[in-house]
This record gives structure tokens, sequence and C-alpha cells, in this order.
């Protein structure tokens, strides 16, 4: 499965001016814990975030992963998700 594909796809629903994904899976081979999943990093700027507390933004992306997780294809994923304005400054 090409993650990155499956992630921005997902993560369209939000309707993003911007989306960045990184796989960081290489820095954490034998990471305690990890039995499978890749670890990856995902910057998306969208309007949805607008007055979004930072952890309800955290919440709106993972529940459209949420099977990736479950799944055991991730393990671990790092999220900003800003305004265009927060992206901006």
């Amino acid at each position: 499965m090409d993650m990155q594909a499956e992630i921005e796809g997902r993560l369209k629903n939000l309707d993003y001016q911007f989306f960045e994904f990184t796989d960081e899976s290489h820095l954490h081979i034998g990471h305690a814990g990890n039995k499978g999943g890749g670890h990856y990093a995902v910057l998306i700027v969208s309007e949805a975030f607008r007055d979004i507390s930072r952890l309800n933004r955290q919440r709106m992306v993972k529940t459209l992963l949420n099977d990736l997780f479950s799944d055991g294809l991730i393990h671990a994923l790092s999220i900003k998700a800003v305004t265009p304005d927060e992206y901006s400054n």
C-alpha cells in the first residue's frame, strides 16, 4: 500500500490547501513497542481548522485515519494541522 497516497486521499475530506507527508520509519527501527506499522509526519493546511483547538484538529485528522492505526499500518503519526493564516506566519 502506498501510505502517502492513502493518507493524502483520506485527508482530502478536509479540503486542504497544502499537504506534506514525511516517512520517518527509518528513524525508528527497533523502537520499543513497535510491532509493525510506519512512523509518519504530516503537515496539513486547511480552513477547516479555523477556530478549532489544536487537540480537536489532531482528532479530526486521526478520525479519518483510524482504521490505519487499528489495522497496524500506522504505528505513529506526527500531525501539524494549521490554518492558511497560521501557515503563512
